[in-house]
């Protein structure tokens, strides 16, 4: 009869490059599992020992030699429980993406990931060459097939793990979120349990990496398809499941909007705290994206580490001076007020003779919100505070945003969320405490720029134009396919037209967190110059 089975599913926040810390963090755990939880066998996620994604750092040398060197650390330093920890590792046949099994202070066992990602944030055919074996291993009287990520989205290596004589399969993943995804991770590996019959362990990273966030959510999925354990979401934890298996848990299902705004949270905190900022700042401008920016920002960070600042100017309303106000005194930060108007009416002065004659347009709106930028990058600099750009998805999308103006800055919570998407977001963090006014929420949006301006002088409502842009930045449709599906032809063709030509401005925004299946930064990768637009403008 097999011995009762521990596995203990160790699901933490690297630093990509950091071996060593990296290293630090599995003995630790390990040895957590071992004395505290009476683990036989401990899973790391995928590229542990690197961070995921380490993306060129993999054609140094230096770090692949490193990884080696704290993989023979790690395993003379643990005893009394296995391990199966990754990282990249090079043989005679090139740089693969690895699992190692760990045991008595020696390795007993390699995999290398055969199914390599190249789509999407997913680079994995540049930098590794797949494997072709499979590997399996013996824990308390059980045979374990090892995978790793892609691999269980694939028949092949589950198959052979089985083939192979394996009765459970365990699998590292550093898989990335995105709105909807954990519900179709679930559906992948009951793909594969009806496919082997055997139960998995599925253990995924936690934490936020540039704009890319893991969200954890490790499980174990029993041999009928259920999941008999799910891992906490955004946070990491270290969690046992014993074989046999119990009963399917009950787990709640994902709500979408929640799932989002703690991914925001996650993405700033870790962007912040791992490049070493001792806080961030942001100008307050009493309108929604600033406000959830804020709100993302406290909640990151805390309120002691975050500054606001707002800017007014004459177009200003004395309705979002008041309403910034609020926000800044119910979230608890330190705000300043300073005006923009010396320093516009100082470029405007400059500026006089050449624009002589001219008629007023959206070069005046332009030196507002530049003069904005240089105040806010100043007090970063002075401070070390990185500051965060509060444009959303939709105004990036059409350009509707400022060179060296809003978009100055070092980090973007909101650039791929649409700005429906804000006014959602904004509406359930209220609901956890209310710290966003309601006139904030239900008021026409506008950048106050000229006399009674609206957003919707120059776009499209957002209603009709997010729908829009899903379809043609994320769902890569035709401007004929989207007319087809009952929008208006020329706004169709107008926004297409501006999406394409302001590729350049999206180019030079900041990083920002991805929650999106076909995100706004590394997903998309678009020429500036082309002419494609010529085929429907």
């Amino acid at each position: 009869m097999d011995e009762k089975l521990t596995i203990a599913l160790a699901q933490i926040n690297t630093l990509v490059g950091d071996v060593a810390h990296n290293a630090d963090r599995v003995i630790e755990q390990a040895q957590r599992a071992r004395d505290e939880l009476d683990a036989d066998l401990i899973v790391f996620p995928e590229l542990t020992l690197s961070g995921y994604p380490p993306e060129d750092l993999l054609f140094r040398n230096s770090l692949i030699e490193w990884c080696e060197q704290e993989l023979f650390r790690v395993a003379q330093q643990l005893r009394g429980i296995d391990v199966i920890v990754g990282l990249p590792w090079r043989d005679a046949n090139g740089l693969h993406n690895a699992a190692f099994v760990l045991h008595q202070g020696g390795i007993v066992q390699r995999y290398f990931k055969q199914q390599l990602p190249n789509y999407a944030v997913f680079d994995e055919k540049r930098y590794f060459v797949p494997g072709s074996e499979t590997c399996t291993f013996r824990c308390k009287g059980r045979k374990i097939g090892v995978t790793i990520c892609e691999d269980i989205w694939h028949t092949g290596p589950a198959l052979a793990a089985k083939d192979a004589g394996a009765d459970l399969l365990i699998n590292l993943n550093a898989s990335p979120f995105h709105a909807d995804k954990h519900a179709e991770r679930i559906e992948n590996l009951r793909y594969r349990v009806d496919e082997t019959g055997l139960p998995i362990v599925y253990v995924n990273a936690v934490g936020g990496q540039d704009e890319l966030v893991f969200d954890g959510r490790s499980l174990v999925m029993n041999a009928h398809g259920e999941v008999t354990l799910q891992c906490p979401a955004f946070e990491e934890s270290l969690t046992t499941a014993t074989w046999p298996l119990q009963q399917a848990s009950d787990v709640a299902p994902a709500d979408r909007v929640a799932d989002v705004y703690h991914a925001l949270v996650l993405g700033v905190r870790d962007y912040v705290t791992k490049n070493g900022f001792p806080g961030a700042l942001l100008g307050l401008s009493g309108g929604i994206d600033s406000a959830l920016t804020l709100a993302i920002a406290v909640d990151a960070l805390g309120a002691d580490n975050v500054n606001a600042v707002m800017m007014p100017s004459r177009y200003t309303s004395q309705m979002s001076l008041d309403d910034a106000a609020a926000e800044a005194e119910t979230l608890g930060v330190e705000y300043q007020i300073i005006s923009i108007e010396p320093a516009f009416q100082t470029f405007l002065e400059i500026l006089k003779p050449v624009f002589e004659g001219l008629p007023a347009d959206t070069t005046e709106e332009n030196l507002q919100a530049r003069s904005r930028g240089v105040i806010l990058m100043a007090l970063s600099n002075k401070s070390g505070r990185i500051l965060l750009t509060t444009g959303n998805k939709s105004e990036m999308s059409v350009g509707y945003a400022t060179l060296y103006g809003d978009m100055a800055g070092g980090y973007a919570p909101l650039i791929d969320c649409a700005k429906t998407l804000v006014y959602d977001l904004a509406r359930y963090r209220n609901s956890l405490s209310p710290v966003i006014p309601e006139r904030v929420i239900t008021r026409p949006p506008s950048a106050e720029l000229a006399p009674d301006q609206q957003d919707s002088d120059s776009l499209p409502p957002y209603e009709i134009l997010d729908p829009i842009l899903e379809r043609f930045i994320e769902l890569d449709q035709s401007v004929e396919e989207i007319i087809e599906a009952g929008f208006d032809a020329a706004t169709v063709r107008r926004v297409a037209g501006m999406v394409l030509r302001n590729e350049y401005k999206r180019r030079q925004a900041p990083p920002g967190v991805r929650i999106t299946r076909r995100g706004f930064g590394k997903d998309r990768r678009y020429p500036i110059t082309s002419g494609y637009s010529r085929r429907f403008l």
